[in-house]
């Protein structure tokens, strides 16, 4: 009976998984090739591209992965930073990065260093994810009414394109060549959210994407017949044609060009793809832990080799670099997935469908793909961050924005620069500000002083000025309630203090049991153990 229901468990999981990977399947789809226009690779290339990168990332890392239901693959959250590669290098300086920040992931891995990437402050993270919203976006509606972004490959880029954004909508209602697009492109959109907020509970499970795409797809053979024609994709008779061996093999001098592999753009860009895909990757993967409660919890150095030897072999076919992406993720989570199965088997239906059915993508139009991304852009950007960031003080919102900006104006390299600066600042700010009110009341001789912030040794001088403006012999309140953090230093000269009052008749009156709980750790982890307050003594009254 146990090894029935075993088998059943076994057949069971296997068939929740199978359903899974085909609606991830349908998901990734239409992503793959979309993010593949939006990283720099053109239109006859770019299915090709996207597809075998996909797949790459579902059967690769999906079979070596740390978080069994992260799906991997081209991502939106790098096209930004790969259409500036793939438009400024060579296939092979741009496969050399690829296979560098691959094999930089598996080190970090192998060292376990994924944890680190937990540090990295939410503000910087939705101020570079925001701003790659806005550069997608901007990109994209260009494409959308069948034009080339006129940022790409230049310097402020994404800046170009932000502010062309009218002069493609003006195309897309005008033109002729360009508004059969735009209408295609409008169609889809409206199409993914239709669907998404109206879709009925029987097919929850069908994705909106593949909704907007079919209906793009019908849209533009009709408009076909009217002498309408916008773009529709391409693929070459092979998907082999498309891959790109890195090779430095230079036949006219016979022999081996290192001058790519020692260039310093190279390396800067690989450290940087590094970075990035592994924090992008590994904070899906803690939001797919908060998702589901079938599989086990991510093994972080895991998914970070994983996350490597995909990009490693990404390199070496010279496509595009993957990494965890969390709208398909999400999807295999709500379709049910219990193991990695259904994500093997994703990459697994993107092979077969591209190497059976290759008519079926030519019908597709570029428009549709762009109108996807412009969705995606659009939320990725989630203005309502900068509310949710403000409960947390101004510090997170200043941080959150100056990376956004700087993202979009500069490039994301500059944006995460400017944003762990911002970060720093504020911690460097938090720590060495604090604010001191002192209120007398001497008819009383009682004085109440309130500290705010962080009391370090640096606010010595200023903590000490404070004490000496209390009058001899009185009695003083200190209220620590918006104080968290205080030193030795602090507390000594507080504890000084006190001596010199209690010769003049004064005290000093401290919370010394919720002192203690605030700022003593219990578990032997934290800083040294603080002086002990003084016991009580007659004239030295204790707060209880």
């Amino acid at each position: 009976m146990s090894d029935n229901h075993a088998g059943k468990t076994i057949w069971g999981t296997a068939q929740q998984d199978l359903l899974a990977s085909l609606v991830v399947f349908l998901v990734a789809l239409p992503l793959c090739m979309g993010i593949a226009i939006a990283s720099g690779v053109p239109v006859e290339e770019a299915a090709a591209v996207g597809i075998i990168t996909g797949i790459v990332g579902g059967v690769v890392t999906g079979a070596l992965a740390g978080c069994s239901l992260q799906v991997s693959g081209p991502a939106a959250g790098l096209a930004v930073l790969v259409s500036q590669y793939w438009t400024q290098m060579d296939r092979t300086s741009f496969a050399l990065v690829v296979l560098l920040a691959g094999t930089m992931q598996v080190v970090c891995g192998a060292l376990r260093f994924g944890q680190w990437f937990r540090a990295v402050s939410p503000a910087i993270v939705q101020g570079m994810l925001s701003g790659i919203g806005v550069l997608i976006l901007a990109s994209q509606l260009h494409v959308m009414v069948d034009d080339r972004p006129p940022g790409s490959g230049r310097s402020f880029g994404g800046i170009i394109n932000l502010a062309t954004v009218p002069v493609a909508v003006y195309k897309g209602l005008t033109q002729g060549p360009h508004y059969p697009a735009a209408l295609v492109g409008v169609l889809t959109i409206v199409s993914v959210v239709s669907w998404s907020w109206l879709r009925p509970k029987r097919l929850a499970m069908v994705p909106a994407p593949l909704i907007g795409v079919g209906v793009a797809t019908v849209s533009a053979l009709i408009l076909e017949s009217f002498g309408l024609d916008p773009k529709n994709i391409h693929l070459p008779d092979k998907l082999a044609t498309v891959i790109h061996v890195p090779d430095l093999y230079d036949e006219a001098r016979q022999r081996i060009e290192l001058a790519p592999l020692l260039s310093r753009s190279v390396w800067i860009a690989a450290v940087t793809l590094a970075f990035v895909a592994s924090a992008e990757s590994l904070l899906t993967a803690v939001a797919v832990d908060s998702m589901q409660q079938h599989a086990p919890r991510t093994n972080l150095e895991r998914e970070l080799v994983a996350q490597g030897a995909g990009n490693i072999v990404c390199g070496l076919l010279g496509v595009l670099p993957i990494t965890g992406v969390i709208v398909r993720s999400t999807a295999n989570v709500l379709a049910g997935a219990r193991t990695r199965l259904s994500t093997i088997l994703h990459g697994v239906w993107l092979l077969v469908f591209v190497a059976v059915f290759p008519n079926v993508l030519l019908h597709v139009p570029v428009a549709s793909l762009a109108a996807i991304l412009v969705y995606t852009g659009w939320k990725l950007m989630r203005p309502r961050t900068v509310l949710e960031l403000a409960r947390f003080g101004r510090g997170e919102v200043l941080t959150y924005l100056g990376t956004l900006t700087v993202v979009v104006v500069v490039d994301l390299l500059t944006g995460l620069v400017v944003g762990f600066g911002l970060a720093v600042a504020q911690l460097l700010y938090r720590f060495s500000h604090l604010e001191i009110q002192l209120d007398t009341d001497p008819a009383r001789q009682r004085s109440v002083l309130r500290l705010q912030g962080a009391a370090t040794f640096l606010k010595l001088p200023k903590l000490a000025a404070s004490l000496d403006q209390v009058p001899p012999g009185s009695e003083l309140h200190v209220n620590l309630e918006g104080l968290w953090h205080i030193d030795h230093a602090c507390l000594d000269l507080l504890m000084n203090w006190e001596e010199q009052q209690k010769a003049n008749g004064g005290a000093l009156v401290i919370d010394w049991e919720r002192f203690t709980a605030r700022f003593q750790p219990s578990n032997g982890n934290g800083p040294p153990p603080l002086p002990a307050p003084p016991a009580p003594a007659p004239e030295s009254k204790v707060k209880s």
